[in-house]
């Protein structure tokens, strides 16, 4: 293969987002086509290194970049069938983000600064997927926190914004921090900085701290990929624009953490302790994302929650040993995700709102957006795990994993027997990922439901089996998305609905990863896809439980769940009331995990600044002033002595003359 085609992968979008920066503002015309192409042209060369490298085969080519006294860090490239179908999906995902931009932000007038940094942001993940070096790999991996700083605070003049970033920023650095010294000692124990090198160790027992190394590489993951308990900088993340939440979600930043555990997985079945750790995180992570999603009343929200749970399903395949199922997972996921972000940004777009309450209440919203609604469908029915589309292949990949860890079956990935796995691990990863498929399935129902077919009047025809004839908003009548933002929906839905069956009917995708199988147990799809049932059930009655006793009339007084009603007396509006009962309000606030850092972190450390401060100010600075005032004093004093009257300075000298004498005479 021309090692010149994998090089170009990650400099094209580099080189288009200087580019862009360059000639945003002196030709504004030009910002569009140099966001788009370059992207575009890493796209399809992404695709053209998959087909030449094939399946089963992999390349590694290295030059020294700079020696260090110990192990030397080389721009090295690292090829498998796992960083080419992870960079064929960040190539899709980043053309379908930045043409579906063009529209989304036509009139945004930062627009040339914005698509640079999406450019840059693509060009760092592919740097992260392609290096064989970690030091460079790590590279990439600050440039994506440094660019979902910026791109999360676009909208820099609304206070969401700006906090959202701020937190993104310095939630993801608090794990970069143990994560970096995870790489260093890494390499000190490898005596190497590369890839296959640290994998060589692994295979040949030659790390001596590998459970430090896992625990310390597992914070970065956490942050970067937003797994308990550093997931928090996710669902706030949504005050940035819709694309870029799709493409932070879908195929950057937070794949970035599952694509390093995958890639470094030896390593971690060194630690049984580290792999329990997994399990454990991302168990807590898909769950309590879960719970929080049925809360949520924005859009993005709910998405974002769903984001996080999903990746715990990837974090416990990991945790159970088969990275093939995670990368599986992971691929399928970005391809739905993108696609229910890029159906958000134009529900939303149309609606004028985020919120789904409000959107329960226009009548004809899918009327009017049916592209959206169709392709958000496809993307909803993905996320759920239901046949025939690629996240029930994925799901049940994940599922089947945990169910064979449990188990103490071996799990054929070429990288170590099953007993490095302990069994607490799968069995905590499989009762979890079984709890959230019916948790994510009714959140799921609810969001579709609502969003589309909770409007007042729709509620009190489907009571009252009466007939109902939508009508456009009057506020914005004959709207009609623009074409950029509706056809990328339609590209996203094909990998969307064809992945899992096109990968697994001809195994091209197991033998393109480790060559071991992916498709479901029995077991665990019937149990899986019946829960997912029941969950679509429960949400689904959980709604028309909502509309029907939204159409109940009192005799006289107030209407119970309106405005002027006793809060006591209101009837629930959100079919999640209905389903978490007293966990809706917590999980609505994220079980204030939030307040529980504040408490924990933010006001000790405010409170210690604050004295600080005071002992600076008050302390310090007041014992600087008073010697500079008592050095003046004293210079004043001197000055005042200095008469140059002979006569006062011969009364001076008799007077302490006088004075000795006395003191001498009193002493003895």
């Amino acid at each position: 293969m021309n090692l010149a085609l994998p090089a170009l992968v990650p400099a094209l979008p580099a080189l288009g987002a200087a580019a862009t920066l360059a000639t945003g503002k002196k030709a504004p015309g030009l910002a569009r086509p140099l966001a788009i192409l370059p992207v575009l042209a890493s796209a399809v060369l992404a695709l053209v290194v998959a087909l030449q490298l094939g399946t089963g085969q992999s390349l590694d080519a290295a030059t020294r970049l700079a020696p260090t006294g110990g192990p030397d860090i080389a721009l090295a490239l690292h090829l498998d069938g796992f960083s080419s179908l992870i960079s064929v999906l960040v190539g899709l995902v980043a053309t379908c983000v930045q043409v579906y931009s063009t529209a989304y932000l036509k009139d945004d007038p930062r627009y040339p600064s914005y698509a640079a940094l999406v450019s840059l942001f693509t060009a760092a993940m592919f740097l992260v997927v392609y290096s064989g070096d970690l030091i460079v790999l790590l590279v990439g991996w600050e440039i994506m926190g440094i660019c979902s700083y910026f791109l999360i605070g676009h909208h820099w003049e609304t206070a969401d914004a700006r906090s959202a970033s701020l937190k993104a920023f310095l939630v993801t650095k608090l794990g970069d921090v143990p994560f970096l010294f995870g790489i260093f000692l890494l390499g000190a124990d490898a005596k190497s900085f590369r890839i296959p090198d640290v994998l060589a160790a692994a295979a040949d027992g030659r790390l001596g701290h590998p459970t430090l190394i896992a625990l310390l590489l597992l914070a970065g993951v956490a942050g970067k990929s937003a797994q308990f308990p550093l997931h928090t900088w996710l669902p706030d993340a949504m005050a940035g624009p819709t694309p870029v939440s799709a493409l932070i979600h879908a195929a950057t930043m937070v794949a970035a953490g599952i694509y390093l555990v995958a890639r470094l997985l030896p390593v971690f079945l060194l630690s049984g302790a580290a792999l329990v750790v997994l399990a454990v995180m991302a168990a807590v992570t898909m769950v309590g994302s879960a719970l929080c999603a049925l809360a949520q009343d924005d859009l993005k929200r709910v998405l974002a929650y769903s984001t996080v749970g999903q990746l715990g399903y990837m974090a416990g395949a990991l945790a159970a040993g088969d990275r093939q199922a995670a990368v599986f997972h992971l691929v399928s996921h970005g391809a739905f995700k993108a696609l229910l972000f890029l159906t958000a940004g134009v529900v939303i777009h149309a609606a004028h709102t985020n919120s789904i309450s409000a959107m329960s209440r226009l009548q004809g919203l899918r009327e009017r957006v049916p592209d959206a609604y169709w392709t958000m469908g496809i993307g909803l029915w993905a996320l759920v795990g239901l046949p025939p589309f690629s996240g029930f292949f994925s799901k049940e990949a994940v599922l089947t994993a945990a169910e064979h860890a449990a188990t103490g079956e071996a799990i054929t990935n070429g990288l170590g027997p099953a007993s490095a796995v302990p069994s607490a691990a799968g069995w905590i990863v499989l009762v979890a990922a079984l709890v959230t498929a019916l948790l994510t399935a009714a959140y799921a129902a609810r969001l579709w439901l609502v969003t589309f077919h909770g409007g007042p009047a729709r509620a009190v025809a489907a009571a009252e089996d009466a007939p109902y004839s939508p009508e456009i908003d009057e506020a914005d009548p004959g709207h009609a998305e623009p074409g950029a933002m509706r056809w990328p929906l339609w590209v996203l839905a094909v990998p969307t609905m064809a992945f899992g069956v096109a990968g697994l009917r001809s195994d091209w995708l197991p033998a393109l990863l480790d060559g071991g199988s992916l498709r479901p147990s029995t077991g665990t799809a019937i149990i899986g896809t019946g829960l997912a049932v029941a969950g679509l059930l429960i949400g689904w009655a959980a709604w028309r439980s909502v509309a029907t006793r939204g159409t109940a009339r009192p005799a006289a007084g107030p209407v119970p769940g309106q405005a002027g009603a006793p809060e006591a007396e209101r009837l629930p509006v959100d079919p999640g009331r209905v389903l978490l009962g007293p966990l809706y309000r917590p999980a609505q606030h994220g079980f204030h995990v939030d307040r529980l850092y504040s408490a924990l972190f933010v006001r000790p450390v405010a409170g210690a600044a604050q004295l600080v401060r005071f002992l600076d100010r008050e302390v310090v600075e007041t014992y600087v002033r008073g010697s500079g005032n008592g050095a003046q004093l004293l210079g004043w004093v001197v000055r005042k002595a200095q008469s140059g009257n002979a006569q006062t300075y011969l009364s001076a000298l008799l007077a302490g003359v006088v004075l000795l004498t006395v003191l001498v005479a009193v002493g003895s």
